[in-house]
């Protein structure tokens, strides 16, 4: 028999009762939409996670206020309550720690931003000259801010994307005079744009001015202690060192703070490589559960495919036996039950593939889970469904094809 004829045999055979064989592929289906979905995700938090990396950098450190001890020791206030970083904390980690690339200190707020007619709230960011190269901004048009900028008495601002969009439309806005609440400012520069950050945010709804200028003109009524910074940002330009640096600035600021041995630290330093190896093994452990389940599924539909094709074995015994007897071969018979089991998982995994691509599309529409389809996840749950059909047919079509004819034909 060629190939064509064990085909069309094996899919007559379904045919005749494709009832049983709807309801035989039905695990094959779960776990093949289970594949597509778990791979999906996978693969899309993934890339959230590179787009997460690239966006605050896998070598850099953030300090900010925190853990803070009340007056005398007491009880632990709220971050937002104290200023505990300043100016000197900055310059002492730049001139006190050599494995450290660039290191800037920053205030921020909110505020509405006004031109002409057009106006807009958004997000303000007091920054230093590394703060642009911590962050991997860039200029699109115009320029960073000049030396002469960072004295205090910087008149400047660059906008981010969002915000010059929505004052300026196509234009650049170079040049004009804007609105930081009651501040007048100048368009020094615009920012490139950067899209959406790995925690949903727009990165580009921002407006940098000088941190002296945010200090004393946008945040001037707040009455901050001198030269207070509400976060440091670093980075090292070694990967390797940044465990290191770390240990170095908490005993730095430590000492600086005047922070005795047992008493808690009143700033709080953020490792991003370690967010991102967190949520990496969170990811990693998400995908293991789907594949899991997946696993499962496809264990239980082959199952089923098995138990089938043994009663189908047992009912067409005579059928076996009239084949093998009119020159039918062993190896015929055999490779005709296979057929039939690669068929009945086939034709489960292609309907399994068109649900896994529809609840994958359902996931990524109705919860913030990111989803990338692609057609290897496609190809590779093809091979699962056929994988399993081989893997789990193979027993009944031996056992179909070690029948005696002789014995076979004298069934009833």
């Amino acid at each position: 028999m060629t190939w064509m004829d064990i085909l069309r045999t094996a899919f007559h055979a379904l045919r005749g009762n494709w009832m049983r064989s709807a309801l035989t592929s039905l695990g094959v289906i779960i776990g093949i939409a289970a594949v597509i979905v778990m791979v999906s995700v996978g693969q899309g938090t993934q890339k959230e996670i590179d787009k997460l990396v690239s966006g605050l950098g896998s070598q850099r450190l953030d300090i900010s206020p925190g853990g803070g001890r009340g007056p005398g020791g007491g009880a632990r206030m709220s971050a937002s309550s104290f200023f505990t970083l300043n100016q000197g904390d900055v310059d002492a980690i730049r001139d006190e720690i050599p494995e450290v690339q660039y290191v800037a200190g920053a205030l921020r707020g909110n505020t509405q931003v006004v031109y002409a007619e057009n106006n807009a709230s958004t997000s303000w960011q007091g920054v230093q000259p590394d703060y642009f190269e911590i962050n991997g901004w860039k200029i699109a048009e115009g320029s960073l801010f000049q030396a002469d900028d960072y004295g205090g008495n910087g008149r400047g601002v660059i906008l981010g994307d969002t915000v010059r969009r929505t004052l300026f439309g196509e234009d650049s806005g170079i040049g004009q005079t804007i609105r930081l609440g009651r501040v007048p400012l100048t368009v020094v520069g615009t920012l490139e744009a950067k899209g959406q950050g790995g925690f949903g945010q727009d990165q580009d709804d921002v407006v940098m001015v000088p941190l002296e200028t945010g200090r004393r003109r946008l945040m001037g009524s707040m009455g901050l202690p001198p030269g207070a910074v509400m976060q440091i940002a670093l980075t090292v330009a070694n990967a390797k060192d940044l465990d290191y640096v770390q240990g170095e600035v908490e005993a730095l600021l430590r000492q600086r703070h005047k922070i005795k041995p047992g008493e808690e630290d009143d700033f709080n330093v953020r490792n991003i490589s370690q967010i991102v190896a967190t949520r990496t093994a969170t990811t990693n452990l998400m995908s293991k559960l789907l594949g899991a389940v997946a696993g499962i599924c496809l264990i239980i539909g082959g199952i089923g495919i098995m138990n089938i094709m043994l009663v189908s074995v047992t009912e067409r015994i005579k059928e076996i036996g009239l084949r093998m007897a009119v020159g039918a071969g062993p190896s015929d018979v055999r490779r005709q039950f296979l057929m039939e089991a690669i068929l009945i998982s086939l034709i489960g995994g292609v309907i399994g593939i068109l649900i896994g691509i529809g609840g994958a599309l359902l996931v990524s529409k109705f919860s913030e889970l990111p989803i990338a389809l692609n057609a290897q996840v496609v190809g590779l749950a093809a091979a699962f469904s056929i994988i399993t059909g081989l893997f789990f047919g193979y027993y009944p079509a031996r056992k179909a094809s070690l029948l005696d004819p002789i014995e076979a034909l004298r069934q009833q």
